[in-house]
């Protein structure tokens, strides 16, 4: 059993790092070692680079560098090791004990003779080699006493030659490089032996040349641009913890070591009689360690730089995930404010098949498992429970493999939201409620409630069997003895949010998070033995981290921490403004739980990491999330620095800086130590700066509503910051003004409405909709937040899916130098698409229409089935092809391909004609010149609104889901056909103003919002066609009717507005530069402009507005 002191003592071990860049051992097929006795193996590279290594070492076994290979030379990973005992950095500064000992500067010669240019047999490269120099241990062991120099000096003189040798394997290719510095010297025996003054002078030696190592290791990152992974690795600090924690780890007499062990032994285990095993001994010898040490050292570095990573994305929830419980490394149990726990198994490495439970009539809350009671029956694959709104805690039982429908158990008891559960192994459930009290449970009865806090219980954890510990939010944590309050422990300056017992750690203590944004370590005593700083927001759930005494934490401000030996050491920026919840599994990975509905896994293990396209899209959300000014204070954009500071390195991980880029838009971008990089984690959007916080209870706010609860009662006050989760607000403002909470909904729905455009929960976020999964993000932040418009996934029929919006493809140009914002001369396209997923569903139709007797006759003929298939395959490459790409014109699609695919839409049913709308779609994106024709234009726009049905029957409210989305992607597929290109124009002719009066037919208070914004694209697209190309003069009144349409029917949606107002503007632009522009047309104008600025009074929409007004004079 590992205790909580060993397991510190290996996280600290663990820790013993400074990754200026992350190791990657996966991407590392050529080791080249370079060092002294520590490191040599015996490798001669003279008889041949691929000849035998004896395996002679110090350390009485494998040295670190084997434990690193295994089995070099034949494993994935190829080691050379030019190593040599005895060695300095160059014999000329410092002499080694034989003239044959090959100095580093011998060992890179050798490099170069033997290795560069890369042989046939080794075929090393930048990318996928890595140096480690492990040098220094004789320089300082043979210098540290010389009278004649001064040591800052002479290892001044040491480092320079090092690191010209560094330099000379920089030239030859070089780019990644592990440094090791020297361990403590001291404490070898050796110098230990000969006294206090010599121990003191060993050691001032060494951390100066350490010192030295670790400043001219930045300094060489900061020379090279080019670099690609530098780890310096404190051998100094893993030997020191080891020593300084000898006991617990089993060594023997660290100041000395035994002679009959000296000069090696038969076997690691072997042992003389009156003495322990040589495994007992740190030291080997007077100066070399033993096996075991060198062992220790291999974890780290074969863990350093594995960061944790993305590994899978569970997308069921449909609300926000509150909790979160990973019991076995192949189970995942979630609950939501959707009113579902769900039971996630593993199925693959990165593959999880969720099992719903209805859990509750309202939010579900919390969560906790209980393991199998009994092999067989009831209960024999453990039970899930969980806890909610509705005040009942339910027990389902995990064995009914499709979902139990009932509970197995209900616990009743509570009185308000139950918001936490832990359990004990035995089945023993502590819960937590807004009612502020805690019960315990055991046999599922009631044993104890807690009474004690004067505020909600927010955290709970079962210590053991008798004793409980209870989180609230009076700031406190209580420790209780059955029912008996024994001890309270204070210093959280607001609300404990999150528990947890570290590993084996019962006898020490605990670890807590709160609302204060700290994170704290207790002794059951009441000590705080540290606090961990880091988290920018509200820390609302924390975990252990099996086998590594590090934690996790999450909050409010969009970010899982991991922390280790005290420091932060890695920041998961996540596309969510809460990271709800946090768990972990027993082989270390990370579960993390938010408020986009989405759950993911994290891993430190390679084997387990998603593969590069879901990681880059999942980089690619956190990129594209907005962030309001407010949640960074007021920016002066001119003060801010341009992208060539990203080029330095970060001080710390996690910290964020942001840049104004050559566009003008701000950029937020976050420093990784691991990764050695800045990597984008948003875009800086207007929101409610300093100068305009309101004060409230000695608080600012961004927002402070007066919210009248009843008539003649005084309204109440509802504070509100745009950095925050809406639900947050909500829940306080009703706990604080005693109303039911039932009323959150509608709170939260008053929030939003009144605060959209600077909230960072984005509705442009949903489940592909031919996967069910894939979720995503569009790349831009302007659009206002809430999903109204969501439905069910049409595919599934079961995920949430929010239809991609029109921001997915472009948004208007930013406004130029002068403020001038019009003429706007690029057309918005809609191109995103997962096209295999697509093709796969369109497949998948067609077999059951060919299935099935009745609707067989509808299916494809082997010939239309050919040409479905060379158009996906058409779509695939380009979407893939580079923007510049030369075009293969012969593989363009034909007049009679397109009537083709047009009949199929005409004849297959409207519940299937979804993806051939979609089709059609991308090919009018990627293939404008196939529809040039204005006969084709016109026919395929017949064939569309047929699909659609817009002219053939009555418009429903709301419209069924299948029709919902024909319409939405029709539209989207018109708006694709005004296009504009350096040579041609596409979207002109007789057709175009019969489109828009069809167009302004339809009803458009039934549109959804992102039916309106693909509309007012449309309209926009052609307006930008008007001012380049020569138009059919009949389409303008239609066009402006279509316009006129949108801007006086649209309160809601300031994107849709706002891309209509474009539209208005490019065409009083164009008609104002060709003279046409009356007076009359002018006069009508102006109290439509005065009417928009009323409705969307924010900047760009004013800015506009005005400028409009000056063209119209």
């Amino acid at each position: 059993m590992v205790s909580f002191r060993t397991t510190t003592i290996l996280s600290s071990v663990l820790a013993a790092s400074s990754c200026v860049s992350a190791l990657t051992w996966g991407s590392t097929k050529y080791l080249f070692v370079f060092g002294d006795s520590y490191t040599t193996t015996g490798y001669n590279v003279s008889a041949g680079i691929d000849s035998p290594v004896p395996g002679w070492t110090s350390s009485n076994g494998p040295n670190w560098v084997q434990y690193l290979g295994d089995v070099y030379n034949v494993t994935d990973t190829k080691v050379y090791n030019l190593a040599y005992g005895g060695a300095t950095t160059d014999s000329k500064l410092v002499t080694p004990y034989l003239p044959t000992v090959q100095s580093f500067v011998d060992q890179v010669s050798l490099f170069k003779n033997y290795f560069s240019p890369p042989p046939f047999a080794a075929q090393w490269s930048s990318d996928n080699s890595l140096f480690a120099v492990f040098i220094g241990i004789n320089d300082v062991g043979n210098s540290w006493s010389w009278n004649n120099v001064t040591q800052a000096g002479f290892h001044k003189t040491v480092l320079d030659r090092y690191f010209s040798q560094v330099d000379d394997l920089y030239n030859q290719g070089a780019r990644s490089f592990l440094f090791i510095n020297v361990p403590p010297l001291e404490r070898a025996p050796l110098f230990v032996e000969q006294g206090a003054t010599t121990v003191k002078a060993v050691k001032a030696a060494t951390s100066d040349f350490n010192k030295q190592l670790a400043q001219r290791v930045k300094q060489f990152q900061k020379t090279y641009k080019n670099l690609d992974q530098i780890t310096l690795y404190d051998a100094h600090k893993m030997f020191n913890v080891q020593l300084d924690n000898a006991e617990v780890l089993g060594f023997v007499n660290i100041t000395g070591y035994n002679t009959a062990y000296q000069n090696g032994t038969p076997g690691s285990t072997y042992q003389v009689a009156g003495s322990k095993p040589v495994s007992s001994y740190f030291w080997l010898n007077s100066l070399h360690p033993t096996f075991v040490v060198h062992k220790s050292a291999e974890s780290p570095l074969d863990n350093m730089g594995h960061l944790y990573k993305l590994s899978a994305i569970l997308s069921a929830h449909t609300s926000d995930v509150r909790g979160l419980v990973a019991p076995t490394n192949d189970l995942i149990l979630s609950v939501s404010r959707d009113t579902l726990a769900i039971a996630w198994r593993r199925e693959e490495s990165s593959k999880f098949t969720p099992i719903s439970y209805s859990a509750s009539s309202g939010f579900v809350n919390a969560v906790t498992y209980i393991p199998p009671q009994r092999s067989n029956g009831a209960g024999s694959a453990g039970y899930l429970v969980t806890g909610g709104q509705d005040t009942i805690i339910n027990v389902f039982d995990l064995s009914h493999s499709d979902g139990a429908k009932e509970p197995s158990y209900t616990l009743l008891g509570h009185r308000e939201n139950v918001c936490a559960l832990h359990s004990t192994p035995s089945g023993t459930i502590v819960s937590g409620s807004w009612d502020s009290t805690a019960r315990v449970w055991k046999n599922f009865q009631q044993i104890h409630e807690l009474r004690g806090h004067s505020g909600s219980v927010w955290a709970v954890l079962a210590v053991d069997e008798d004793q409980t510990l209870t989180g609230s939010a009076d700031k406190t944590i209580a420790l209780w003895q059955g029912n008996k309050l024994v001890h309270r422990y204070a210093g959280h300056a607001d609300a404990v949010r999150g528990l947890s017992v570290l590993p084996e750690g019962i006898d020490i203590g605990f670890a807590s998070c709160s609302n204060d944004g700290t994170l704290r370590l207790w002794t059951l005593g009441g000590d705080v033995l540290h606090q961990f700083d880091g988290h920018t927001s509200f820390v609302y759930s924390m975990a252990s981290i099996p086998e590594t005494g590090s934690l996790i934490s999450s909050g409010e401000d969009r970010t899982a921490r991991v922390w280790e030996d005290g420091e932060l050491v890695q920041t998961i920026t996540h596309p969510a403004i809460s990271v709800w919840a946090v768990a972990t599994m027993p082989n270390g990975d990370i579960v993390t739980g938010c408020s986009d509905g989405v759950i993911r896994v994290f891993s430190r293990d390679e084997k387990r990491w998603a593969d590069a396209e879901t990681m880059q899209v999942f980089e690619n959300q956190v990129a594209s999330q907005a962030i309001p000014s407010g949640s960074v204070g007021d920016i002066k954009k001119s003060d801010l620095p341009g992208p060539e500071a990203l080029e330095r390195p970060g001080n710390k991980d996690g910290q964020v800086i942001m840049i104004k880029t050559a566009g003008g838009s701000v950029e937020a971008h976050e420093w990784s130590v691991g990764q050695g990089k800045w990597a984008k984690v948003g875009e800086v959007v207007d929101a409610v700066g300093q100068n305009r916080k309101q004060l409230y209870e000695g608080k600012e706010y961004d927002y402070v509503f007066k919210v009248d609860i009843k008539d003649g009662a005084p309204p109440l006050s509802l504070p509100y910051n745009a950095t925050e989760n809406p639900y947050s607000a909500a829940q306080r403002f009703l706990a604080k003004n005693d109303l039911p909470m039932e009323y959150i909904d509608q709170v939260v729905k008053f929030i939003e409405q009144n605060t959209g455009g600077v909230q960072v929960q984005s509705s442009r976020e949903f489940v592909d909709p031919y996967t069910g999964a894939s979720r995503y993000q569009a790349s831009q932040a302007s659009a206002p937040s809430g999903n109204a418009n969501s439905f069910s996934d049409p595919f599934t029929g079961a995920s949430r899916y929010a239809p991609p919006s029109a921001h997915a493809a472009a948004t208007p140009p930013p406004p130029k130098p002068a403020h001038s914002i019009l003429p706007v001369r690029t057309p918005l396209s809609f191109k995103q698409a997962n096209i295999p997923a697509m093709e796969n569903k369109f497949k998948q139709l067609n077999d059951g229409l060919s299935g099935d007797p009745n609707t067989s006759s509808l299916a494809l003929t082997p010939l239309e089935f050919k040409l479905f298939n060379r158009s996906f395959s058409l779509m695939k490459a380009k979407a893939h092809a580079p923007p510049k790409a030369p075009v293969d014109t012969t593989a363009e699609l034909s007049q009679k391909d397109i009537d083709i695919i047009s009949d199929v839409l005409a004849r297959w049913p409207s519940l299937q004609r979804f993806p051939v709308v979609d089709l059609i779609r991308l090919l009018i994106a990627y293939s404008p010149n196939t529809f040039e024709s204005p006969q084709t234009s016109q026919k395929l726009i017949d064939a569309l609104f047929e699909a659609s049905e817009w002219t053939s029957g009555p418009w429903p409210t709301p419209l069924p889901k299948h029709r919902e989305t024909n319409v939405l992607l029709t539209l989207r597929a018109i708006a694709n056909l005004f296009q504009v290109s350096s040579h041609k124009v596409v979207g002109t002719g007789p057709w175009v103003a019969k489109l828009f009066t069809v167009l302004s037919s339809g009803p458009y208070s039934v549109f959804t919002k992102t039916q309106k914004i693909a509309l007012a694209t449309i309209a926009f697209n052609y307006s930008v066609v008007e001012l380049v190309g020569k138009v059919d003069l009949t389409a303008a009144p239609s066009h402006v009717s279509l316009i006129s349409l949108i801007l006086n029917n649209e309160k809601e949606d300031n994107e849709t507005g706002y891309r209509a107002l474009v539209a208005l503007g490019n065409i009083i632009y164009t008609a104002k530069s060709q003279g046409s522009l009356s007076e009359v047309a002018a006069a009508a104008y102006r109290p439509l402009l005065t009417d928009v600025a009323a409705t969307f009074p924010e900047e760009r929409v004013l800015s506009l507005v005005q400028e409009i007004k000056a063209l119209l004079g």
